[in-house]
């Protein structure tokens, strides 16, 4: 006879229970992955490449000088004045998922952008590296212009229209070839000057624009128009040439890089090939920033991966655009010190401190934040 009675829920129901807690734990793991894996409206800037402009980069399947000048006689070099770049992951064709998104997120040295700033609805990846690579030509000379009027030569320039966008306002205006005189009467010394001439225009009211087309003296009127992303600008909708005359020629070989914001470094590697001595002590310097052929210095994009990717190629110093400033405050890596410039006088002084291992304290930094 049994003394007592073990009362057990029935086991049937249980193992139903845990089955369907399972399907539901499986299903959600399954949901999670397809999210993560789905492409993102993102793309994200991480360090690219670095270039020491004072050394040597491959050009094919061959080493060459990134920057020579055959002509006249330059001077021995030392250390690095390293230009950096930011590599792109992913465009409108192969976008990252969003593992890939959160990922980069918590990494200080990436950026999540979003696609549209990068990429333009309506631009092809292959127009979007036409507009970089004309954009690396013009800031290559420019970087000349500036390094040799820094060294007391004087260089007439041109302007040319290399490319007219459809459907903006230069469409069926201006053409390619026509060399732009003014705008408004303004005339200017480079690229970035002409844009300073539709700026002041605004994008309200027609401008003047006075060319040459074909050695004939024309005025048109043009409406710009605001250009998208995040700092919108009155534009023509035309690719620009700047064409110096040079009393002698600098050869810059870099390949598969765009963009204007390595003019700055260009100049200073020019300059410090074309007189004695080692304008960074042989120190390792970084930096970036557009110039103009007058010296002046200005903001580019990716700040923050540019930071890093000095510190990995081995730099303590960094010239950093003073109007960058904002975004390198409080995101300076560990052991880089950023000074802030604004001119090519202001990048020569930092240097000449730095070389001489002197008191740096009382120029231009970035706030630490």
């Amino acid at each position: 006879m049994r003394l007592f009675t073990d009362i057990e829920p029935d086991a049937a129901p249980r193992r139903r229970r845990a089955r369907i807690g399972w399907a539901f734990l499986a299903a959600a793991l399954i949901g999670l992955t397809a999210v993560a894996v789905a492409p993102a409206p993102y793309v994200i800037e991480q360090p690219g490449p670095v270039y020491n402009t004072l050394g040597d980069v491959t050009a094919g399947d061959k080493s060459v000088t990134l920057i020579s000048i055959p002509s006249e006689k330059t001077y021995p070099t030392a250390g690095s004045l390293d230009m950096l770049t930011v590599s792109i992951r992913g465009n409108r064709a192969n976008l990252p998922n969003w593992f890939e998104v959160a990922a980069a997120y918590l990494d200080p040295s990436r950026a999540v952008v979003d696609i549209d700033r990068i990429y333009p609805v309506g631009q092809t990846v292959e127009q979007s590296n036409q507009q970089g690579a004309t954009e690396m030509a013009n800031s290559q000379k420019s970087a000349i212009a500036a390094a040799l009027t820094e060294l007391g030569y004087t260089l007439p320039t041109t302007l040319t229209a290399v490319e007219i966008e459809p459907g903006y306002p230069a469409d069926g205006k201006l053409m390619v070839n026509d060399v732009i005189v003014s705008v408004n009467g303004a005339t200017f010394a480079d690229v970035s000057q002409l844009r300073d001439a539709l700026l002041a225009n605004g994008a309200d009211a027609p401008a003047t624009i006075d060319i040459l087309r074909d050695g004939q003296p024309m005025s048109l009127q043009v409406t710009p128009v605001l250009s998208t992303g995040d700092n919108p600008a009155p534009v023509l909708g035309i690719l620009v040439g700047s064409e110096y005359d040079f009393p002698f020629t600098v050869t810059i070989q870099l390949e598969n890089v765009g963009g204007p914001s390595a003019g700055m470094m260009f100049a200073l590697g020019i300059i410090d090939k074309l007189t004695p001595g080692e304008l960074n002590g042989g120190k390792d310097i970084a930096g970036t920033g557009t110039i103009d052929a007058t010296g002046v210095v200005g903001a580019i994009g990716g700040i923050r991966q540019k930071m890093y990717g000095a510190v990995d190629a081995g730099a303590t110093y960094f010239l950093a655009p003073a109007d960058n400033c904002n975004e390198v405050t409080g995101h300076i890596p560990p052991g880089l010190t950023v000074f802030a410039v604004k001119t090519l006088d202001d990048s020569l002084a930092a240097l000449k401190a730095i070389s001489s291992g002197g008191d740096t304290t009382d120029l231009p930094h970035c706030p630490l934040g």
